[in-house]
């Protein structure tokens, strides 16, 4: 159950039970638990191994597909495996470039293989790419957000296997943000590479389950199955949270970041920062000339963030760094830390052409202007939401969260 503070209205007899529950409630915050809890499917060697005999094989990783310290690229050449190219993801094969950057295809000095881009203009590999190999592993750590593009790139992937006959292997990770399912569900008008698929924002979905679901469902292109294998997780609790080993991207730095992005990522569409250039991004937001100067940063270059928003200017806004909402998650999204910073921006310009794409429909921009109360906007969506789950809830591969 999701609460709003400021945004609940507490009426009578009923409204004082609703107040004193609240705090029980937050006894049911996600326990967090150390990734090493969990046995990944690259660890299982003893189930993918056999699948990989004789055979030419791609990988699509990046920073993140380790086996323990070790890439899972070094891995499993030390297993004597025959991986013929690396396909990267945006941000790259070894996570050197910010979201949206050029992602150019080269060669992997340490193990000389050739990695092929899947960001910019190549987003799904070509038959040309695919020649030469017989399956395409896949082994990224995602956070289970829509608009988190890696599993955009996933299900490409899965679309060329399937029109080129070759295997799809998903390793399985868990989902940091897997403990409950938030936000609009995607309208078709928004589909492309920030949300393929009709699912809520937040789906609640390991990338194995959500790879079995986007193939059963027909959600590939042209309806093409593929030939698919998800190597499980073990010991997985979808109630639980996890503390990464690696930055899933450059910009989400720890576990606070993690649990911040499915709210602040819609800070996207919008003419605030979100940190890039800082020490702190995506557990910062603000702009020059917010009302409130109690909390300001700026950003500047970096290695990874080479031209970050406002760069060298001064932006004020919301210091969320030890927020509550990391510390006793609402197991939903904040929608009051867009709508405090709209309402602090005098122009009519704070929402730009990607917002919707991020949202996944029209709505939401109109109904936080119109100031619409954040439980009614939430309302628009469990229709959506209903369905989705229904639809989910066939390709679980793990015990569903309480």
């Amino acid at each position: 159950m999701c609460f709003y503070g400021k945004n609940t209205k507490i009426i009578g007899f009923t409204g004082l039970l609703l107040f004193l529950f609240i705090p029980f409630q937050s006894q049911q915050n996600p326990i967090i638990k150390d990734f090493a809890s969990v046995v990944c499917g690259n660890k299982q060697f003893d189930i993918y191994l056999p699948l990989l005999k004789n055979k030419r094989v791609g990988i699509i990783t990046n920073i993140t597909g380790v086996v323990g310290p070790t890439s899972i690229v070094d891995t499993l050449l030390a297993l004597n495996v025959t991986i013929k190219k690396i396909f990267g993801p945006e941000h790259g094969f070894r996570s050197d470039t910010d979201a949206g950057e050029k992602v150019n295809s080269n060669t992997d000095v340490k193990t000389g293989l050739p990695i092929i881009s899947l960001y910019g203009s190549n987003k799904k590999p070509s038959k040309e790419q695919l020649e030469d190999i017989d399956v395409l592993l896949y082994d990224i750590q995602d956070i289970g957000v829509r608009f988190y593009t890696y599993i955009s790139t996933m299900c490409y992937a899965m679309e060329a296997c399937a029109e080129n006959n070759k295997e799809f292997i998903v390793l399985d990770r868990p989902n940091p943000n897997g403990f409950y399912i938030d936000g609009p569900v995607l309208e078709n008008k928004f589909k492309g590479f920030l949300g393929l698929h009709n699912v809520p924002l937040v789906y609640g979905m390991t990338c194995g389950e959500y790879a079995t679901m986007a193939n059963g469902e027909g959600w590939l292109k042209g309806k093409v199955k593929c030939k698919l294998t998800v190597i499980p997780l073990k010991n997985y609790d979808r109630n639980c949270s996890y503390y990464l080993p690696v930055r899933p991207s450059p910009n989400i730095p720890d576990y606070g970041a993690v649990l911040l992005y499915p709210s602040l990522g819609l800070f996207e569409g919008t003419i605030a920062s979100l940190g890039r250039g800082t020490d702190n991004p995506f557990k910062v937001v603000g702009f020059p000339g917010y009302k409130d100067t109690s909390f300001c940063f700026t950003p500047y270059p970096t290695e990874i963030s080479k031209n970050p928003k406002y760069k060298n200017e001064s932006c004020c806004g919301l210091d969320l760094r030890n927020d509550k909402y990391i510390t006793h998650h609402p197991h939903c999204l904040n929608l009051q830390w867009l709508r405090q910073m709209m309402q602090s921006y005098d122009k009519e310009d704070f929402f730009d052409k990607n917002f919707n794409y991020h949202a996944g429909n029209a709505e939401l921009q109109v109904q936080l202007k119109t100031g619409m109360p954040i439980n009614e906007i939430r309302n628009h969506w469990q229709a959506g939401i209903k369905i989705f789950k229904k639809t989910r809830k066939k390709y679980l591969l793990y015990p569903d969260f309480n």
